[in-house]
Formats: C-alpha cells, sequence, structure tokens
C-alpha cells in the first residue's frame, strides 16, 4: 500500500525548506496555522511569519501591500475562506496589480469531512480561474505539492494552490519533474482518457486498471495546472483517444472539467463525461463515505469510461 501524506504537510515542509533559501519570503495566517501546517515555517522564522486573526480580507489585503513592498508572500487559510469570504480582495489587490502572492489554501473539498458543508469548499477552482493572470495549481499527492509549491515561488505574479486536509497516497517519487501548464502522462491509452486533477488522479490510475483486466486502454492525465491548462495534451488526447472523463473533487461547474471541455469544443469535439460534485452542496461524513456519495470513486470513474464506450 503506497505511503499517505496530506499536502498541506508537505506544503508546510517545502515553505519552510524555501524560508531558508530566500529571506525575502514572508508567511501569513488567519490563526490556522496548526492545520495549514505554516507553523512549520514560524516555528524556524518567527520575524518573517505573522498571524492576522480570523480576518481573512485582511489577511489578503496585508499579503498584497507586502508584495507590492518587494517581498515574495505566501499568505493560508482554508479554501472556503481563502477564494470565498476573500474573494474580493484577492481579485482587485493581488489579481488586478498582479502582485507577487501565492494563495495557498488547504481544506479544499469534501473530503473536509465532518466539518460539513459549510467548510466544504468544491467552487475555489472556478472562483480563481476566472481571475485574470491567476495561476491555478491543484497537487495530487505530497510529491507534487511541494514540487508545485517551488515552482510557484519561482514565478512572479499570483498563484493559487488547492491543498487538502486528509493525507493521500503517494503517487510520484522525487525524481519526477513538473512544468507549470503541462500535464503528467501517467498512462498511455488508445482508447479513452481519463483527465484528473487533485486526489481524483489516485482513484484514476485504480480506474485504469480495473479497464485494463476488461480490456480498455486507457490514457491518464494529471491535469496538476488548471490555468494555464495544457491545451496540447487536451488536443491529443481528443484526437487520439475516442473519448474523455474528467475527474476533480470539485463541481463540476466551472472546474477541470469546464477547463477541458472548453479547449476540445474549440479544437476537436469529442464525446465527454464529468467525474466531479453536481449542483448540490457537500454534507458532513467520513471523508471516504463522501467520496462515494458524490460519486468521486474509480468505480464511478469506470462507469463513466464505459458511458463513453456505448455512446
Amino acid at each position: 500500500m503506497a505511503e499517505k501524506i496530506a499536502t498541506r504537510q508537505a506544503y508546510g515542509e517545502t515553505l519552510a525548506a524555501l524560508g531558508e533559501r530566500d529571506e525575502n519570503i514572508v508567511v501569513l495566517d488567519a490563526d490556522l496555522s496548526g492545520s495549514t501546517m505554516t507553523k512549520v515555517f514560524a516555528g524556524k522564522f518567527p520575524d518573517r511569519f505573522f498571524n492576522v486573526g480570523i480576518a481573512e480580507q485582511n489577511l489578503y489585503g496585508i499579503a498584497a501591500g507586502l508584495a507590492v513592498s518587494g517581498k515574495v508572500v505566501f499568505a493560508s487559510t482554508f479554501a472556503m475562506f481563502a477564494t470565498g469570504r476573500a474573494f474580493e480582495i484577492i481579485r482587485n489587490s493581488i489579481g488586478y496589480p498582479h502582485a507577487n502572492v501565492k494563495i495557498c489554501a488547504t481544506h479544499a473539498g469534501v473530503t473536509v469531512g465532518e466539518d460539513g458543508g459549510s467548510h466544504q469548499c468544491i467552487e475555489d477552482i472556478a472562483l480563481m480561474r476566472t481571475i485574470p493572470g491567476m495561476v491555478v495549481l491543484n497537487p495530487a499527492d505530497a510529491v507534487s505539492a511541494s514540487k508545485l509549491i517551488e515552482k510557484a515561488y519561482e514565478i512572479d505574479g499570483p498563484v493559487y494552490v488547492r491543498l487538502g486536509r486528509a493525507a493521500v497516497p503517494v503517487i510520484y517519487d522525487d525524481k519526477q519533474d513538473f512544468e507549470l501548464g503541462k500535464a503528467v502522462k501517467l498512462k498511455d491509452g488508445k482508447d479513452f482518457t481519463i483527465i484528473a486533477t487533485g486526489i481524483m488522479v489516485n482513484e484514476a490510475l485504480i480506474a485504469c486498471e480495473i479497464l485494463k483486466q476488461e480490456g480498455i486502454d486507457v490514457r491518464v492525465l494529471d491535469m496538476h495546472t488548471i490555468k494555464p491548462i495544457d491545451e496540447e495534451a487536451i488536443i491529443s488526447a481528443a484526437k487520439e483517444t475516442k473519448g474523455i472523463v474528467t475527474a476533480e473533487e470539485h463541481t463540476i461547474m466551472g472546474g477541470l472539467g469546464s477547463a477541458v471541455s472548453e479547449v476540445v469544443v474549440r479544437n476537436h469535439p469529442v464525446p465527454m463525461e464529468f467525474i466531479g460534485i453536481k449542483d448540490v452542496f457537500g454534507q458532513s461524513g467520513k471523508p471516504a463515505e463522501l467520496l462515494k456519495e458524490y460519486n468521486l470513486t474509480a468505480d464511478d470513474i469506470v462507469e463513466a469510461v464505459k458511458r463513453l464506450s456505448s455512446r
């Protein structure tokens, strides 16, 4: 069984390592450093860490000011509070001036679990990808989280990074390279393509193995960068396979599925299926139970591929 590590844990450790390399990095949090794991950075560099309290709009307003002053800013809270409560500030104070702020939001999706629908942010990718110039990242595991945080640090401008609460299987080894805007092809196949993001990448890999035993050859892409999206990989999938299934722990409206379909319909239309949360809110429950409730499992991906094959 693969080792399980939360992407937020990888974020905290990588942030502290970056802090060793660059004294210009500052980190902000909204009284949740124990959960977002920015506490690791705070423990090493207390003079460069600021807890602004439960004041998310202020969090991102301060982050914007520090960025304009020349700092590289990482600002964290839960995804619901970052993209929901502070959207206007992120749009106008970070997006509009293209400020060098990395919005690293944890506890995204329904796998927040027992915290329920009010805290299960399933709209964050949709919101962030509408902001001009905003890069949107959604790592699948701890390794990709660490490497994508480093990539986010290297670029000058706003980045949204989606991180989870629960420990998830480690998919990659440390040798894997990541490039912003370029999907990772985890499996090649000629029949259909599964394009997944975040925790759904592991489910896609499981689905691929199930389908292989049934004689269906499936390509699996990890679309870790939602924006800018890898149009080349999507168009190749559309041309080289008979249909595409997208899989995300997010509403199907405005997220990965929407982004992929925008590319497909403009360039090479093929049948598509969308695995994601329909037009509903989340609810309290165990993460594994919620994934089943909202049809976000490998079995659901398998059924979606089979629906494509019958179309």
